[in-house]
């Protein structure tokens, strides 16, 4: 019996060294990683480009709207009413049209962040693959890894690969 124990325990010991085990720092290698950047900097520029349309149109508005009023002063009170109701309802109607302009550029970056962080971790499963690891631990915010030995960390190493697939 203590024999086959000793055995078992002999058996655990080697299969638990034969385990090849890394990790990523997961925030790292995003930030680092160059289409990432650029697709964040893609949708900066259209964000602030709907701000600025949104700024423009709000502004045309308010003038117009302060161009009523010193009209609506000469109007009567019944023409005036329902030509302010009108200037309402299409500034509502501009203003759900600017909404979902916004929430459509906000879907669409968030599909393309999704497509990149799936492209990212197929790369470290091929890595992990491709070079015998059993275990590749993710790190980082909110990572599983709480301290890894530097020497396992594959972060720059995974973080070039995918840098130079970006590139050609």
């Amino acid at each position: 019996m203590k024999k086959i124990m000793v055995l078992a325990v002999a058996l655990i010991a080697m299969a638990c060294q034969q385990n090849k085990i890394g990790y990523v720092d997961s925030v790292k290698l995003l930030d680092g990683y160059q289409e990432k950047i650029d697709v964040e900097a893609r949708f900066k520029t259209k964000a602030d480009a709907m701000t600025k349309k949104r700024d423009s149109i709000s502004q045309a508005f308010q003038m117009e709207l302060q161009a009523f009023q010193t009209k609506a002063e000469r109007m009567s009170q019944q023409n005036a009413q329902e030509e302010y109701g009108q200037l309402q309802q299409r500034g509502q109607f501009i203003g759900q049209q600017l909404q979902q302009e916004e929430q459509q550029l906000q879907q669409t970056s968030q599909t393309e962040m999704d497509s990149l962080v799936k492209k990212v971790k197929k790369e470290i499963q091929a890595y992990g693959k491709s070079n015998g690891y059993t275990y590749i631990l993710g790190g980082g915010d909110g990572g599983a890894v709480l301290y890894g030995d530097e020497a396992k960390d594959l972060t720059d190493v995974i973080l070039k690969i995918l840098n130079d697939k970006y590139e050609k």
